[in-house]
């Protein structure tokens, strides 16, 4: 599918430099929201944890909650949320690290989807990414193939040293562009027994095509080329600037329906952060060029622990979920259409959300 007209042209590239897409970052959605009470070094900087309850769903009396730091092999610190099941009698349980959406926060999406999973018997770990949220890293809203792909196996890490966590039961879940992440990071560390991809984008694949892989070989080169030149008009000015497509803060009404979705999830009370890239933000104008280059699926094919992918059926996104599940091998792979489900839909409508089907993949495979 390519885009038909120049208006919808220009939409698609307005709508790939907010969310899960193509252009990235910019240089400083890091309000704070109230209380911010801890402080402890991270990366290049302090960092300061809120203890307020700030999340976008609300808290559950099922699970006891904590804020928590790790470092990845960058030395960068993260901060994250961890769950753990209130009333349990095990002294060693399976474990899950989660993440995503791409330009969100653990207070958003990753945060409903591990409370959740706690509540159903799990240690669960909602993590920022690097370079976002309350994690460390510098300059901010950077997003990276590697790092990113790091983040999830630090995470691992963080897991393997809880005293209330089986080291060899522990599994993941990305969702949207963190879902490309979590598979390749499935792909890369073995300890990953069991890998979740909620409403997936691959992220390499989108930055370098477009979507629904729209853009040609031409296409490519000038969006290199714009983009280096950027790189040094930053090098020059000492500062990095932030992409210009950012999500606006009202709709015009003749807007995609995804692009609706997208708004109605980061830019109302339903899913707004002011720690959120896509609420309260951009990415920086460079960030595509590692993308680009840097395929995130290129050792799908070889991940011998267990997937399942699941996608919105009237998802835009769709099509990244089925070509990553032809890649897959192994009848411990599957893959769930949600009917009638949008993309956004699989964030937080905790009717949509196929927690039964996730529990139930977990405890057959952790």
């Amino acid at each position: 599918m390519s885009c038909s007209s120049k208006k919808r042209g220009e939409v698609m590239n307005t709508v790939a430099g907010l969310f899960c897409s193509v252009l990235l970052l910019a240089g400083a959605a890091t309000a704070y929201g109230a209380a911010h009470n801890d402080t402890l070094a991270g990366g290049h900087h302090d960092m300061e944890l809120t203890k307020a309850w700030d999340k976008t769903f609300p808290r559950s009396d099922k699970v006891i909650h904590r804020k928590v730091t790790f470092r990845n092999r960058y030395g960068i610190t993260l901060a994250a949320d961890m769950y753990v099941p209130a009333h349990t009698e095990q002294r060693r349980m399976a474990a899950i690290a989660v993440s995503g959406p791409f330009g969100a926060v653990k207070e958003q999406a990753s945060g409903l989807y591990a409370q959740t999973m706690a509540e159903r018997g799990f240690v669960t770990l909602a993590f920022d990414a690097s370079y976002t949220g309350e994690s460390g890293g510098e300059p901010r809203n950077v997003a990276s193939p590697d790092i990113n792909t790091e983040d999830f196996s630090a995470a691992v890490d963080f897991l393997t040293t809880q005293e209330n966590v089986d080291e060899e039961r522990i599994g993941i879940i990305g969702i949207c562009g963190f879902g490309g992440m979590g598979l390749n990071a499935a792909a890369m560390d073995t300890r990953i027994r069991a890998t979740v991809a909620s409403t997936m984008y691959d992220m390499s694949r989108v930055n370098a095509n477009g979507y629904f892989d729209a853009m040609d070989e031409n296409a490519r080169y000038e969006l290199r080329r714009e983009l280096n030149a950027q790189r040094t008009k930053d090098a020059k000015s000492g500062i990095i600037a932030p992409s210009q497509n950012g999500l606006p803060e009202a709709l015009k009404g003749d807007e995609p329906q995804f692009v609706k979705d997208y708004f109605n999830y980061y830019k109302t009370s339903r899913g707004f952060h002011p720690r959120s890239v896509n609420s309260n933000g951009a990415w920086n104008a460079t960030s595509p060029l590692s993308f680009m280059n840097m395929p995130l699926l290129s050792y799908a094919g070889e991940i011998r622990s267990a997937v399942l992918l699941i996608h919105g059926e009237k998802a835009h996104s769709r099509y990244f979920s089925e070509d990553a599940f032809k890649k897959l091998r192994g009848e411990n792979k599957k893959l769930m259409i949600i009917p009638g489900a949008s993309h956004t839909d699989l964030y937080d409508r905790t009717d949509i959300i196929p927690f039964d089907a996730m529990e139930a993949f977990f405890r057959e495979y952790l």
